[in-house]
């Protein structure tokens, strides 16, 4: 099996289960109390926390853990725009992730808050100046996530920033996809806020982080305890911590392999569409001896989805017109490669995805989408095989056959 799904999750890291392993097993003391095993739970926090602050060069104070990015992403958003009302007005992006779009929903319906959404390109861009003309004097926050879940298009956090500076908006970016392709740490310094999640980078699942400048304000989601500095209530998972902190720690070397990555990323990108689509020298991309017709003769059968050049190499998402994206998972899942139609978090949804609607695909052609994802550590010969597995298998499925 090719495991083509890291950005709906990633294994463990070995060097990560023995760092938590003892913290489950052995120094399981709460870190709120005050002897031996409580202390040293309280060491290991600290040591997480250290560690996060260091990774994304923010101080300790910042740093709130969670129970992952779902919680960070509705912290930073309830959290923030409760305590800072400047006004009832909130700016995001069409393509966020569902925690994002529902937290402003909730502030729309139940605190008067009123949420303007800019519009994206076909790749899924933002463009700066379309977000600077929705602010407003009373804007409280603006979020737009680093990089797309589904198509991985990198959106200019930097330019997005700076707009939002002039009015004295907050601004918070979802940086789930980009930890392990990006510089995390140059992200956090134009952000007010910003969401960690540690499954995705080889860490526990149910474990995350959010950065949240510690100078200001937060309505907290959870009452209780007062743990995390009075920001997140609630007895810390000291593993979940040590796991998240380590992850993103581990993940911030990912931006020095991104060229070879994205080489590799470009081929099977280009076999893909090689193999699929015909081209005026190449009516027939299949290959002839298959005994049936090639996949989308004189159509296009397979398109890129999100920004061909401001991408992350690891997320890779097709479009297969004429197919059923369920369909072909399927298929490629009994030739050995695992991926995914899209978001994790709408599993089970029958709906065209919300991204791609925006990016101002038919709902039809939404509904074929395919995402590869996968982590800095995938092979050449693993996404060489991927590659002419997806060929063959929407050759197979639109000539309504299953070759063995």
């Amino acid at each position: 099996m090719i495991y083509l799904d890291a950005a709906a999750t990633t294994p463990v890291k070995q060097e990560i289960l023995e760092l938590v392993w003892p913290l489950m097993a052995r120094d399981f003391g709460n870190p709120s109390s005050h002897h031996g095993p409580g202390e040293t739970a309280a060491r290991a926090l600290d040591y997480a926390r250290t560690t996060a602050a260091s990774t994304l060069r923010v101080r300790t104070g910042d740093i709130v853990f969670t129970s992952g990015g779902t919680e960070a992403n509705n912290l930073a958003l309830i959290g923030l725009a409760l305590a800072n009302p400047r006004g009832r007005h909130l700016v995001r992006s069409a393509v966020e992730h569902s925690s994002v779009r529902e937290a402003g929903d909730y502030l729309a319906r139940h605190h008067g808050f009123t949420v303007d959404v800019v519009p994206v390109d076909r790749g899924g861009r933002v463009d700066p100046d379309e977000a600077a003309a929705l602010l407003r004097p009373d804007t409280t926050l603006v979020s737009v996530m680093a990089v797309n879940n589904e198509v991985g298009t990198i959106q200019p956090i930097a330019g997005i920033a700076a707009a939002a500076r002039t009015v004295g908006a907050l601004v918070h970016t979802d940086a789930v996809q980009a930890a392990g392709w990006l510089d995390v740490a140059e992200l956090a310094s134009h952000v007010d806020a910003l969401s960690i999640s540690g499954h995705k980078l080889g860490g526990m699942k149910g474990a995350g982080l959010a950065m949240i400048r510690g100078r200001l304000a937060l309505e907290p989601l959870l009452h209780g305890g007062g743990q995390e500095r009075g920001r997140r209530s609630g007895t810390e998972n000291v593993a979940g911590a040590v796991s998240t902190a380590t992850a993103l720690r581990l993940a911030a070397g990912g931006a020095l392999h991104f060229d070879d990555a994205h080489r590799r990323s470009d081929y099977l990108i280009d076999t893909v569409l090689s193999g699929l689509n015909p081209s005026p020298g190449n009516p027939d991309p299949g290959n002839p001896a298959a005994g049936h017709p090639a996949a989308g003769q004189g159509t296009t059968a397979a398109l890129l989805t999100g920004d061909p050049v401001h991408r992350v190499p690891g997320i890779v998402s097709f479009a297969f017109p004429g197919t059923h994206g369920e369909t072909v998972l399927l298929e490629l899942e009994r030739r050995g490669i695992v991926c995914s139609s899209g978001s994790a978090c709408a599993a089970g949804s029958t709906d065209p995805s919300p991204v791609l609607l925006a990016m101002g695909y038919e709902p039809d052609v939404a509904l074929t989408a395919v995402r590869l994802s996968f982590t800095t550590e995938a092979t050449e010969v693993q996404l060489t095989t991927a590659a002419r597995a997806v060929v063959a298998a929407v050759r197979a499925l639109v000539a309504g056959t299953r070759t063995v």
